[in-house]
């Protein structure tokens, strides 16, 4: 209970004690003592408790301090409320979200200590963060907890996470502008100290702010401390730099390239055929159907998509798969999503399916004991058939540096084909607004040869004959 009922007695002085000098206080009916080895600590003391009570600061009676003091006492520490929010965000989180969150926190969590005296090894540090503390496993009971109160770190890992329990800020001491720049500079490099790619530090930053709106949410801090700091994350470019995207006589090499990598690359043909003439996601044509499919003997065919499987570590997903299974991206879980692909596509997924067959839950691609194909897999396809297909001069300036290529010049294609900007945004399963975010340059052109068209019908306009019955 709070008072404003409060008596300081004098300091009284017992000799023989290790503390001679015992400051005496009553809050309300509770008395209350503090001994001191020198009689100016007491009186120093004192003078702190004096002043609370003159600005008007009720104190506690069952401990016998001032407000403002009893509510740091009670702050968590960063540590633990970071901890807190990862078990609070677990259960509604996608698993790559999980991921994500984990690497944001171990990253920023290290700027929030006392001192680095004595501060284990960042790397150490940073696994112990990201896959102990803000990992979260269930017990028996149902319990989400971390994984580190489940089960036993290595010793490495658990002297990390001791240090740190030891030495982490309160909430409001990191709230303080110092650690907080010491943080958002964290999360702005990578462990070998190299800044980090923009979308990257936008994606970390914007899991702490969410960690401080929790933290105002439970009542740790009163204000937003981020909104008080002149510090931006580093400005984003949105539009995709198309001197790295294949045009279609590449493109088209490319592809013939992988086919030319023996049974492993042909397994992977029409895969890759999916990511440039369909524009598909990797985790979209990982859980690509045989029933997703019309595949007509002749002519254009259609993919009905469902669902996507993002690849993601075993220990974040609920149940222990290195993927996971969910809607489309940013839709709803029962979405659908339509696109017709070419005679060549359908050629490709009719050849493949009378080869390899489908999977047992009838998806066109697995790995050799029926899983996920794995992101390494093909990526060890696709940097081969950039060294078979391109010149060394392209693949040092970085053409076609990732599968994920293939998508990108698959829209760009449509979009110079003459493709509604909506209908390509609504195949490739974007919203208009980022179709025009990301490809507004080859938006611009197509916007330039409408132009022409129009200046030309209103041309032939005025140049028209008049109607003689007029």
């Amino acid at each position: 209970m709070l008072t404003f009922d409060v008596e300081f007695w004098s300091i009284r002085s017992r000799k023989g004690r290790r503390k001679p000098f015992e400051l005496r206080w009553r809050v309300g009916t509770q008395p209350h003592s503090k001994s001191y080895k020198t009689y100016t600590q007491a009186d120093g003391r004192r003078a702190e408790l004096l002043a609370a009570l003159q600005g008007r600061q009720q104190f506690d009676e069952e401990t016998g301090l001032p407000a403002a003091e009893l509510e740091a006492l009670n702050c968590p520490t960063w540590y633990d409320h970071a901890v807190a929010y990862a078990l609070m965000k677990w259960p509604k989180a996608a698993a790559k979200q999980r991921a994500n969150i984990a690497e944001s926190l171990a990253g920023a969590t290290p700027a929030f200590v006392s001192t680095r005296r004595a501060m284990p090894d960042s790397r150490v540090m940073r696994h112990a963060l990201h896959s102990w503390a803000f990992r979260a496993i269930r017990t028996s009971d149902g319990t989400l907890v971390s994984r580190a109160a489940a089960e036993e770190p290595p010793a490495d890992v658990a002297a990390a996470l001791t240090w740190l329990a030891k030495h982490s800020l309160r909430v409001t001491e990191a709230a303080n502008p110092v650690h907080l720049r010491a943080a958002l500079d964290a999360l702005s490099l990578k462990l070998d100290g190299t800044q980090a790619a923009e979308t990257t530090i936008h994606r970390k930053v914007m899991v702490l702010s969410n960690a401080w709106r929790y933290a105002m949410e439970t009542g740790a801090v009163a204000y937003h401390p981020m909104k008080r700091i002149d510090w931006s994350p580093p400005q984003l470019e949105d539009e995709i730099d198309f001197e790295y995207v294949p045009d279609p006589q590449q493109a088209e090499k490319l592809l013939k390239a992988v086919k030319g990598q023996g049974l492993r690359g042909e397994h992977l043909y029409a895969f890759f055929g999916c990511l440039y003439y369909a524009a598909m996601r990797p985790s979209e044509i990982a859980d690509l159907k045989e029933s997703h499919c019309t595949l007509p003997e002749s002519g254009w065919g259609e993919l009905v998509l469902r669902g996507n499987r993002p690849e993601v570590g075993s220990g974040w997903t609920d149940d222990g798969n290195p993927y996971e299974e969910r809607g489309l991206k940013r839709r709803a879980r029962r979405t659908t999503r339509s696109v017709p692909i070419p005679p060549v596509l359908v050629a490709m997924l009719r050849a493949h399916i009378a080869r390899y067959g489908t999977a047992s839950d009838g998806r066109l691609f697995q790995a050799a004991r029926g899983g996920r194909v794995r992101s390494t897999e093909y990526t060890e396809v696709w940097q081969e058939a950039r060294r078979l297909a391109l010149t060394p001069e392209e693949v040092a300036a970085g053409l076609a540096s990732v599968a994920y290529c293939l998508r990108a010049a698959a829209i760009m294609l449509w979009i110079l084909a003459g493709v509604h900007p909506v209908e390509a945004a609504r195949r490739a399963g974007h919203s208009v607004a980022v179709l025009y975010r990301f490809y507004a340059k080859i938006l611009r052109g197509s916007q330039a040869q409408a132009n022409k068209l129009i200046e030309q019908r209103l041309s032939e306009a005025v140049t028209a004959p008049s109607d003689p019955a007029g």
